[in-house]
C-alpha cells in the first residue's frame, strides 16, 4: 500500500488548521453573553457581573404596546426604551397618578421609578416632557418574566382575557383601555408559557425515569445482537414468508375484486363506465361500478404475474442475496468488535457538531454594539439610521423627530473581519459538512477493510488477521486520509449547495413568481438525486479503497463498473437487505416499545411497585421507542456495510478467479453451491 490522493490530504489538513484558526479568531471577537443575556437600549447586558446591571437580570419594555409580537421582542428590537430591572412590575400604575401623589405617598413613587431610566428622580418634570424623552414609562402592568423579559401576566377567567383579574387598564395618556389591546403585543405568549410548563413536566419525567430508559436501550441492544445472530439461520425463512404472504394477500385481493364484480351483475347502474358518471367527490360511487372492480382485478393480476415472474427468473440471485446475508451474520460473529465501531463515528460527529455550533455562536456574537434611531413617527427621515448615544442629544434629530431615541439595534462593525462574518459562517458550515462526511467515510472504509479481511481469508476463521478492525482503521488513517477527504469534499459541496437552495427558497417564498418557484424546485430535486447517487458511489468506492488501496477516482470507477456488470444482483441484494433490516428495526423498536408500554402503564404486576410516578407516561415511552430504533439502526448499519463489502468481494472473486487450483474461489461453500460452478479446490492446510 501507498498513500493515495496526497494533495487532497494536504489540503484537508490545511483546512482543518484554518478551521481551528477561525474558531480561535471567533473566540477572541465573539461574546456568547450577547445570546445568553438580554441587552438594554444602551447595549448593556442584563445580569452581567461586575456591572451596574449585575442584579438586574430581566429586560423591561417601556411601552409593550409598540411591540408587535413575542418574536419581535425576543429576536428583533421593539421601538421603545428597554431597561434592565431586578423584577417585573406586580401592579397597575401610571406616571400621571404617581406624579400626582408622590408628595403624600412617596412609596408609590419609589416603586415606580425603579422602572425609569437610571438616575431619574424628578417627579416635578412635566408629564409631556417625561413621555417625550422617555424618562419613565407612561404605565406599568402586572408582568412575569419569560426568557428574561417582562411580559403581561395574562390569564383567562370565564373565557375572558384578563391581567391580574382586570379587563381594563389606564394607558397613562388619559385613556382607559381594554387588556385585549395587549393581545397583539403578546400574541402567543400563553401558548408558549403553557409549553414551558409542559417542558418542565417532561424534564421531571426524564429525571425520574432515565435509568429505566437506559434499561430499555440495553434491551434493544441485546435484541439487535440476537436478530443479527439469528439472521444466519432465519434470513431465507423470513424473506420467503414475506414474499408468499404478499402473493397470498394479492391473490385474496384478486378473488375479492372478482366477487364484487360478479355480485354487482344485474344491479341497475352498475354497468355504467367511469366516463359516464364523470368526476365525483364521493369516491364510494365508483365502488358501485363493475368497471371499477374489473380494473382493480386487472391491476392486481398484473402485479401478481410480475412478482411470480420475478421470483422465477431471479430465484438464483435471490438465493445469492440470502446467502450473502447469512455470510454477513457469520462475518460479524467472527469480528464482534465491528458492532461497536458506530460509537466512534458518533463521537467524532458529536465533536464536529459541538465545534461548529460553538464557532457559529461566537461568530454571530462578534462585533461592537450598533445603535439606530428609533422614531415614533413613520415619516422621520432619520429612522433606522445609525447613531451615537453619547452625542445623540446634541443633534437636531430629536427636534425634527420628537420622541426619537438612539437605541441599541444589533452587534456588528466596520472592520474587515466584521464585513466578512457571513462568509466565515458559510466556511464554518462547509468545513463542518466536510468533517462530518469524512467521519462517516472513515467508518465505512474501516468496516469495509475489516470485513474484506474476513472474505479474502482462505481458511475461515484461521486466516483472519489479528485485530482486523484496528488494523483496518490504521490503514485508512495512514494511507487513505486523502482519498476519504476527497470523497467527503465532493459530497460536502453538493450538500452546501442544497443548504443554499433551501435558504433561497425560504427567503423568496413570499415574493417569487411561478417560474422561480419551478426553477428552485427542479434544482432542489436534481441536487437531492445527485447527493443520493454520490453517497452510493462513495460508499462502494471506500470499499474498493479498503480492498485494493487505490486512489478515490480509480476506486470509484472500478466500483461503478463492477456494480454495472452485476446490476441485477445489486438491485436484488439491495431490496432483500433493506427489507430484512427494516423488519429487524421494526421488531426491535416495536418489541421494546410494547414492553415499555406495559411497564410504564403498570400492567406488569411483578414490576408494578417499581414504576415511577410520571406526568406523561408517553415521554419515556416515546424516548425508548425512538432510542431503540436508533440503537438498532446503529447495529444494522454495520450489518449493511458488511453485506455490501462481501457482495463487492464476491463479484471480484467471480471475475478474478475460476475455482481452479491456480485460481481458487474465496467464497463460502454455500455461495459456491448456489452458483453451481466448478467444485471448490481443496483448501490447503
Amino acid at each position: 500500500r501507498h498513500c493515495t490522493d496526497v494533495i487532497c490530504c494536504v489540503i484537508f489538513i490545511v483546512v482543518i488548521l484554518g478551521y481551528i484558526a477561525l474558531g480561535v479568531v471567533a473566540w477572541v471577537h465573539g461574546d456568547p453573553r450577547k445570546v445568553v443575556y438580554p441587552t438594554d437600549s444602551y447595549g448593556q447586558f442584563c445580569g452581567q457581573r461586575d456591572t451596574l446591571n449585575e442584579n438586574k437580570t430581566i429586560l423591561f419594555y417601556f411601552n409593550i404596546l409598540k411591540c408587535a409580537s413575542p418574536v419581535v421582542l425576543i429576536n428583533l428590537q421593539c421601538p421603545t426604551t428597554q431597561l434592565c430591572v431586578s423584577k417585573c412590575p406586580d401592579r397597575f400604575a401610571t406616571y400621571i397618578d404617581v406624579q400626582a401623589s408622590y408628595r403624600y405617598r412617596p412609596d408609590q413613587w419609589n416603586y415606580f421609578r425603579q422602572f425609569c431610566k437610571p438616575g431619574f428622580n424628578n417627579p416635578r418634570k412635566s408629564v409631556a416632557q417625561v413621555l417625550r424623552d422617555e424618562d419613565c414609562p407612561s404605565m406599568i402592568v402586572p408582568s412575569r418574566p419569560f426568557l428574561k423579559r417582562c411580559f403581561p401576566d395574562f390569564s383567562t377567567k370565564n373565557g375572558v382575557l384578563t391581567v391580574a383579574n382586570q379587563t381594563t387598564f389606564k394607558d397613562g395618556r388619559g385613556k382607559t383601555r381594554n387588556v385585549t389591546d395587549l393581545r397583539e403585543a403578546a400574541n402567543g405568549i400563553n401558548n408558549v408559557l403553557d409549553a414551558r410548563s409542559v417542558g418542565m413536566k417532561i424534564f421531571e419525567d426524564y429525571a425520574i425515569s432515565w435509568y429505566w430508559i437506559l434499561i430499555g436501550m440495553f434491551i434493544a441492544m441485546m435484541l439487535s445482537l440476537l436478530f443479527l445472530v439469528l439472521l444466519r439461520f432465519t434470513a431465507g425463512v423470513l424473506f420467503w414468508i414475506f414474499i408468499f404472504g404478499v402473493i397470498g394477500i394479492i391473490g385474496y385481493g384478486i378473488w375479492h375484486c372478482y366477487w364484487e364484480y360478479d355480485h354487482l351483475k344485474g344491479i341497475p347502474g352498475s354497468d355504467l363506465t367511469v366516463y359516464d358518471i364523470g368526476f365525483q367527490t364521493d369516491f364510494k360511487v365508483y365502488l358501485q361500478l363493475r368497471q371499477t372492480w374489473l380494473a382493480f382485478m386487472i391491476i392486481l393480476c398484473g402485479v401478481e404475474i410480475i412478482i411470480v415472474l420475478m421470483l422465477i427468473f431471479l430465484r438464483n440471485r435471490i438465493r445469492i442475496a440470502i446467502a450473502l446475508l447469512k455470510e454477513g451474520s457469520r462475518a460479524i460473529g467472527y469480528i464482534m468488535s465491528t458492532l461497536f465501531y458506530p460509537i466512534i463515528t458518533f463521537l467524532l460527529i458529536a465533536i464536529c457538531i459541538s465545534y461548529w455550533a460553538v464557532t457559529a455562536v461566537f461568530l454571530a456574537t462578534s462585533g461592537e454594539p450598533v445603535y439606530k434611531v428609533m422614531a415614533n413617527q413613520t415619516l422621520c427621515k432619520y429612522a433606522n439610521l445609525t447613531c451615537d448615544p453619547e452625542t445623540f442629544n446634541t443633534t437636531n434629530v430629536t427636534k425634527l423627530c420628537p420622541g426619537a431615541q438612539c437605541t441599541f439595534a444589533f452587534y456588528g462593525g466596520e472592520s474587515l473581519y466584521h464585513k466578512y462574518i457571513f462568509i466565515f459562517q458559510l466556511a464554518n458550515a462547509f468545513v463542518f459538512l466536510w468533517l462530518v462526511n469524512f467521519a462517516i467515510a472513515l467508518g465505512q472504509c474501516t468496516l469495509a477493510g475489516a470485513f474484506a479481511s474476513y472474505y479474502w481469508a482462505y481458511r475461515k476463521p484461521a486466516d483472519i488477521p489479528l485485530w482486523p478492525l484496528f488494523s483496518s482503521f490504521g490503514r485508512a488513517i495512514r494511507y487513505h486520509t486523502g482519498s476519504l477527504a476527497f470523497g467527503a469534499l465532493i459530497l460536502a459541496i453538493v450538500q452546501l449547495i442544497r443548504v443554499i437552495l433551501e435558504y433561497l427558497d425560504h427567503k423568496l417564498k413570499g415574493t417569487q413568481n411561478s417560474f422561480t418557484r419551478f426553477l428552485l424546485c427542479c434544482l432542489k430535486c436534481c441536487f437531492w438525486c445527485l447527493e443520493k447517487f454520490l453517497k452510493f458511489i462513495n460508499r462502494n468506492a471506500y470499499i474498493m479503497i479498503a480492498i485494493y488501496g487505490k486512489n478515490f477516482c480509480t476506486s470509484a470507477k472500478e466500483a461503478f463498473f463492477l456494480l454495472m456488470r452485476n446490476v441485477v444482483r445489486v438491485a436484488v441484494l439491495d431490496k432483500v437487505t433493506d427489507f430484512l433490516l427494516f423488519l429487524g428495526k421494526i421488531l426491535v423498536a416495536g418489541g421494546v416499545g410494547v414492553l415499555a408500554f406495559f411497564f410504564f402503564t403498570q400492567r406488569i404486576p411483578v414490576f408494578a411497585q417499581e414504576v415511577p410516578v410520571l406526568n406523561y407516561y408517553w415521554v419515556p415511552l416515546l424516548t425508548v421507542i425512538i432510542g431503540s430504533y436508533l440503537v438498532a439502526h446503529g447495529f444494522f448499519s454495520v450489518y449493511a456495510m458488511c453485506v455490501d463489502t462481501l457482495f463487492l468481494c464476491f463479484c471480484e472473486d467471480l471475475e478474478r478467479n475460476d475455482g481452479s487450483t491456480a485460481k481458487p474461489y474465496f467464497m463460502s461453500a454455500s455461495l459456491h453451491r448456489i452458483l453451481g460452478k466448478k467444485k471448490l479446490s481443496p483448501k490447503k492446510a
